[in-house]
């Protein structure tokens, strides 16, 4: 038995190596195998150029409504020089989740393409229903995309006001997320949103 087991495998690398009517399967798996990483490059290219904030911006529904509340805010222009552009609070960075949330915004592209955000008095229509869609997002993810920058553990609660202090350690025991109590930190917020009826 022990003899069979060389010639086996001799005879399996002979396959693999032996041209059929036009190509070797080696040939074919390495080809498989080259094409699988270009479209894996490929796929991860497209999916990073769509987290860029040029690409975010470039339909002026984005450029001409939200970006401009967003560049008079602190997470576009600060002390530090630190910035958090759209994707940064817009997609996870995990993989799953990521791919969850793109083709979610696929499903935008329908917006885009019938036109039910195209005007500035569109958009604002729809702001309290973008809004309130974005916050459900984030509430049930967690917060998990402002805690990519912002950690518990890494507020220095001494430099804080008194009543941002009290209302952090709160919303810590609380469970609550960052969105319970930070809804229009990048953006206006909606015309119609009670802050009180929170």
């Amino acid at each position: 038995m022990e003899s069979s087991k060389p010639g086996l495998v001799k005879r399996l690398w002979g396959t693999l190596r032996a041209p059929s009517v036009k190509y070797s399967l080696l040939t074919l798996l390495g080809g498989g195998f080259i094409a699988g990483i270009l479209f894996w490059g490929g796929f991860h290219t497209a999916m990073e150029a769509t987290n860029t904030l040029e690409f975010c911006i470039g339909c002026h529904e984005m450029r001409d409504t939200v970006y401009q509340e967003y560049k008079q805010t602190v997470h576009y222009s600060n002390r530090t020089g630190v910035r958090a552009v759209c994707s940064d609070c817009h997609v996870p960075k995990d993989w799953s989740h990521k791919i969850v949330r793109k083709i979610k915004a696929s499903g935008e592209l329908y917006g885009k393409l019938m036109g039910h955000i195209d005007t500035k008095e569109k958009f604002e229509a729809k702001r309290m229903e973008l809004a309130t869609n974005e916050w459900n997002q984030m509430k049930a993810s967690g917060s998990r995309e402002c805690f990519n920058c912002h950690h518990w553990d890494g507020m220095n609660t001494d430099k804080q006001r008194p009543r941002a202090k009290s209302n952090h350690a709160n919303a810590q025991k609380e469970g609550k997320t960052c969105i319970d109590c930070h809804k229009g930190i990048a953006h206006l917020l909606p015309k119609e949103y009670k802050e009180d009826e929170e």
